[in-house]
């Protein structure tokens, strides 16, 4: 639909993590308002680290972010039958509320049936590990029976089942697809995760290659967001004499090891500056570390020299923007593919949350802070996503389909 003769933009995003808060609010301030009336869809739960949007705003229904992580650390699929169907009705009110010529979602699963349902183009923003694609490998996640066999039998195990349980993962949304009408997807998480009209991956193919893509698979590159929030008072009283490292396990990341990950930072000559999303309370703050809900990573990261992190590509992407290498204290799938792919390069240390111990994050900073190669690497990435421009491709993205 178009309003005044601009054509209606709606960007969905299901706010489990920041992250796809933050992309698509990127993507929606990209596009020109002169151009297109920019609507933004999601669960309001973060919508005070970017405030204000500057375009109509629609607050939706998104399951709880501990839920989220609950399913992922017990391996079991993330959306229900009754949460998806939930999904597809709020989604329809929205689409018949809002009329958009182009619906983009990120995480928003549900628009697979009913951005079809309402005949409206559909275009999903996803990272490239996640499509049939790519080229890549899939470590096994921090999941019970990690736990109970170590990474290395857990590993071999998840090798043989993961066929599986990707077609596990992929059976509600097939299965709603089926009873509106719709042809099933193929029953695999990467179909579940990567299908619509257009599929727009948030990565560089030199992170995540990918072979034989299909006309309406691209690459739109990494697409870069820091909370829109005022540095904390004590940031310019930072010591200058030591390096600055920061930590933070994000929104879905493990919160309960930040006082672990503190522990051992504490025994390094270093400063720490800790994010910790408003996820967790820090009684005892080392005498090294400054504290505060979140920070402005793209302001900040130019007096850093370590990024330690969930591993998630949000953050791993603002860090290596800035030439900053990333150590990444992962448990979930998507964490480790990221950080899979970030280290193979060279840019980052990746550290299983199952097996994580203080002697093993002392080592990961010592080796990082010491061996020059880690920031050369990181560097050599930021060097690439300088070329990157996600916002103008985005922009170019839009003007082929409605044009």
């Amino acid at each position: 639909m178009e309003t005044g003769n601009k054509p209606i933009i709606l960007l969905v995003a299901e706010a489990v993590t920041l992250a796809h808060f933050g992309r698509i609010v990127t993507l929606a301030r990209a596009l020109d308002s002169n151009k297109y009336e920019v609507v933004v869809a999601s669960d309001p739960r973060y919508l005070d680290l970017d405030a204000p949007l500057n375009c109509t705003f629609h607050p939706i229904r998104s399951i709880p972010s501990a839920e989220f992580a609950l399913a992922l650390a017990r391996g079991k699929p993330v959306y229900s039958l009754e949460t998806l169907s939930r999904y597809i009705e709020d989604d329809l009110a929205l689409l018949d509320l809002v009329r958009p010529a182009l619906v983009v979602g990120d995480f928003r699963l549900s628009l697979a049936v009913s951005a079809p349902l309402r005949k409206i183009p559909f275009a999903t923003v996803v990272n490239a590990y996640w499509s049939p694609y790519a080229v890549t490998r899939y470590p096994v996640p921090d999941l019970p029976v990690t736990r109970i066999l170590g990474i290395t039998l857990a590993q071999k195990l998840f090798d043989i089942i993961r066929p599986v349980a990707f077609a596990l993962h992929a059976r509600p949304l097939n299965r709603l697809r089926r009873r509106f009408g719709l042809t099933p997807l193929k029953q695999d998480i990467r179909n579940t995760y990567t299908w619509a009209d257009y599929t727009l991956y948030a990565d560089i193919p030199e992170v995540v290659p990918a072979l034989n893509l299909p006309p309406h698979h691209r690459y739109l590159g990494p697409i870069l967001w820091s909370a829109a929030i005022s540095l904390p008072a004590w940031w310019d009283c930072l010591p200058e004499d030591k390096p600055v490292v920061f930590l933070s396990l994000g929104s879905s990341g493990m919160a309960a090891l930040l006082p672990m990950a503190l522990a051992a930072l504490s025994q390094l000559a270093i400063t720490v500056v800790v994010a910790t999303a408003r996820k967790i309370t820090i009684d005892e703050v080392p005498a090294n570390a400054y504290v505060t809900d979140y920070l402005p990573l793209d302001r900040v990261a130019s007096r850093l020299k370590i990024v330690i992190s969930n591993g998630g590509s949000l953050t791993t992407y603002q860090a290596l923007s800035s030439g900053v290498p990333v150590i990444g204290l992962c448990s979930n799938l998507d964490q480790l593919l990221n950080m899979n792919a970030v280290q193979q390069l060279g840019a980052a240390i990746t550290l299983h949350c199952a097996r994580i111990s203080v002697t093993d994050l002392v080592m990961a900073v010592t080796a990082m802070l010491d061996n020059p190669s880690y920031g050369r690497a990181a560097i050599k990435i930021s060097q690439i996503l300088a070329e990157s421009d996600a916002k103008q491709r985005f922009r170019e993205f839009v003007v082929q389909v409605l044009h």
